[in-house]
Protein backbone atom coordinates (compact mmCIF):
# COMPACT_ATOMS: atom_id res chain seq x y z
CA UNK A 1 0.00 0.00 0.00
CA UNK A 2 2.01 3.31 -1.26
CA UNK A 3 1.07 7.19 -0.54
CA UNK A 4 1.20 7.64 -4.49
CA UNK A 5 -2.66 6.89 -4.74
CA UNK A 6 -4.23 8.56 -8.42
CA UNK A 7 -7.20 9.11 -9.72
CA UNK A 8 -8.93 9.06 -12.83
CA UNK A 9 -11.93 8.46 -14.89
CA UNK A 10 -13.68 5.10 -14.56
CA UNK A 11 -13.63 2.92 -17.75
CA UNK A 12 -15.73 -0.18 -18.74
CA UNK A 13 -11.99 -1.91 -18.80
CA UNK A 14 -12.46 -1.25 -14.83
CA UNK A 15 -15.63 -2.72 -14.00
CA UNK A 16 -14.59 -6.61 -13.23
CA UNK A 17 -12.19 -4.47 -10.48
CA UNK A 18 -15.15 -2.45 -9.60
CA UNK A 19 -17.59 -5.83 -9.13
CA UNK A 20 -14.76 -7.53 -7.26
CA UNK A 21 -14.46 -4.19 -4.83
CA UNK A 22 -18.08 -3.43 -4.33
CA UNK A 23 -18.33 -7.27 -3.82
CA UNK A 24 -16.21 -7.02 -0.99
CA UNK A 25 -17.42 -3.80 0.86
CA UNK A 26 -19.92 -4.26 3.61
CA UNK A 27 -23.27 -2.55 3.37
CA UNK A 28 -23.13 -1.84 -0.56
CA UNK A 29 -25.68 -3.94 -2.71
CA UNK A 30 -25.38 -5.01 -6.02
CA UNK A 31 -28.10 -4.67 -7.84
CA UNK A 32 -30.29 -5.02 -11.89
CA UNK A 33 -28.05 -2.92 -13.88
CA UNK A 34 -24.95 -3.11 -12.36
CA UNK A 35 -23.80 -5.72 -14.64
CA UNK A 36 -21.31 -4.85 -16.93
CA UNK A 37 -23.66 -3.69 -19.82
CA UNK A 38 -25.49 -1.20 -17.60
CA UNK A 39 -22.28 0.02 -16.09
CA UNK A 40 -21.26 0.65 -19.50
CA UNK A 41 -24.68 2.86 -20.56
CA UNK A 42 -24.49 4.61 -17.27
CA UNK A 43 -21.29 5.49 -18.47
CA UNK A 44 -21.62 6.51 -21.78
CA UNK A 45 -24.47 8.51 -20.76
CA UNK A 46 -22.41 11.00 -17.57
CA UNK A 47 -19.20 10.86 -19.31
CA UNK A 48 -16.21 12.21 -17.25
CA UNK A 49 -17.95 12.05 -14.34
CA UNK A 50 -17.62 8.51 -12.67
CA UNK A 51 -14.19 7.83 -10.99
CA UNK A 52 -11.71 5.07 -9.82
CA UNK A 53 -8.41 5.59 -7.55
CA UNK A 54 -5.62 3.37 -8.11
CA UNK A 55 -2.61 2.34 -6.10
CA UNK A 56 -0.02 1.14 -8.96
CA UNK A 57 -2.22 -0.92 -11.20
CA UNK A 58 -4.83 -1.85 -8.44
CA UNK A 59 -8.12 -0.08 -8.05
CA UNK A 60 -8.82 0.50 -4.50
CA UNK A 61 -11.51 2.84 -4.69
CA UNK A 62 -14.33 3.74 -7.15
CA UNK A 63 -17.52 5.77 -7.15
CA UNK A 64 -20.35 5.78 -10.39
CA UNK A 65 -21.30 9.47 -10.78
CA UNK A 66 -23.87 10.89 -13.23
CA UNK A 67 -27.27 12.98 -13.14
CA UNK A 68 -30.79 13.41 -15.18
CA UNK A 69 -30.10 16.65 -16.18
CA UNK A 70 -31.64 17.99 -12.90
CA UNK A 71 -30.24 16.16 -9.84
CA UNK A 72 -27.07 14.27 -9.90
CA UNK A 73 -26.11 11.16 -8.20
CA UNK A 74 -23.91 9.10 -6.77
CA UNK A 75 -23.62 5.14 -6.95
CA UNK A 76 -21.63 2.46 -5.08
CA UNK A 77 -18.41 4.87 -3.72
CA UNK A 78 -16.27 2.25 -2.21
CA UNK A 79 -13.03 1.69 -0.95
CA UNK A 80 -10.95 -1.28 -0.71
CA UNK A 81 -11.10 -2.15 3.62
CA UNK A 82 -7.53 -1.89 3.47
CA UNK A 83 -7.04 2.10 2.05
CA UNK A 84 -10.39 3.21 4.62
CA UNK A 85 -9.60 5.86 7.03
CA UNK A 86 -7.18 7.68 4.36
CA UNK A 87 -9.86 10.54 3.10
CA UNK A 88 -10.01 8.16 0.06
CA UNK A 89 -14.08 7.85 0.06
CA UNK A 90 -13.90 12.58 0.64
CA UNK A 91 -11.54 12.51 -2.41
CA UNK A 92 -13.87 10.46 -5.05
CA UNK A 93 -16.89 12.00 -3.41
CA UNK A 94 -15.68 15.24 -4.00
CA UNK A 95 -14.43 14.92 -7.65
CA UNK A 96 -17.68 13.52 -7.94
CA UNK A 97 -19.23 16.46 -6.75
CA UNK A 98 -16.84 18.73 -8.71
CA UNK A 99 -18.16 17.19 -12.15
CA UNK A 100 -21.47 17.63 -11.30
CA UNK A 101 -20.84 21.52 -10.41
CA UNK A 102 -19.32 22.11 -13.75
CA UNK A 103 -22.33 20.13 -15.17
CA UNK A 104 -24.73 23.13 -14.12
CA UNK A 105 -26.53 20.78 -11.56
CA UNK A 106 -27.53 22.21 -8.09
CA UNK A 107 -28.33 19.02 -5.74
CA UNK A 108 -27.12 15.63 -5.90
CA UNK A 109 -28.63 12.36 -3.99
CA UNK A 110 -27.47 9.61 -3.03
CA UNK A 111 -29.67 5.77 -1.78
CA UNK A 112 -27.91 4.13 1.04
CA UNK A 113 -29.37 1.05 2.76
CA UNK A 114 -30.84 1.33 5.87
CA UNK A 115 -29.32 -1.39 7.63
CA UNK A 116 -25.87 0.40 6.34
CA UNK A 117 -24.63 2.40 9.78
CA UNK A 118 -21.10 2.67 8.71
CA UNK A 119 -22.09 4.20 5.61
CA UNK A 120 -25.14 6.53 6.71
CA UNK A 121 -22.54 7.67 9.22
CA UNK A 122 -19.60 8.12 6.18
CA UNK A 123 -22.18 10.76 4.00
CA UNK A 124 -23.52 12.10 7.29
CA UNK A 125 -19.84 13.22 8.28
CA UNK A 126 -19.45 14.82 4.65
CA UNK A 127 -22.88 17.00 5.09
CA UNK A 128 -25.07 14.67 3.82
CA UNK A 129 -28.61 15.05 5.19
CA UNK A 130 -31.19 11.75 5.23
CA UNK A 131 -34.38 12.61 3.60
CA UNK A 132 -37.73 11.84 5.44
CA UNK A 133 -39.33 8.42 4.49
CA UNK A 134 -36.25 6.23 2.78
CA UNK A 135 -33.00 6.72 3.46
CA UNK A 136 -32.41 9.46 0.91
CA UNK A 137 -29.65 11.83 1.78
CA UNK A 138 -28.69 15.01 -0.33
CA UNK A 139 -26.40 17.60 -0.54
CA UNK A 140 -26.69 20.98 -1.98
CA UNK A 141 -23.58 21.89 -4.80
Amino acid sequence: MSDNIKTREFSISDYDAALELWQRVEGLEIAEGDDREGVSHFLARNPGLSRVATDGAAIVGVALCGHDGRRGYIYHLAVDPAYQTRGLGRRLMDECLAGLRRAGLKRALILVARDNPRGRKFWRRHGWEEVPGPIVMGIDL
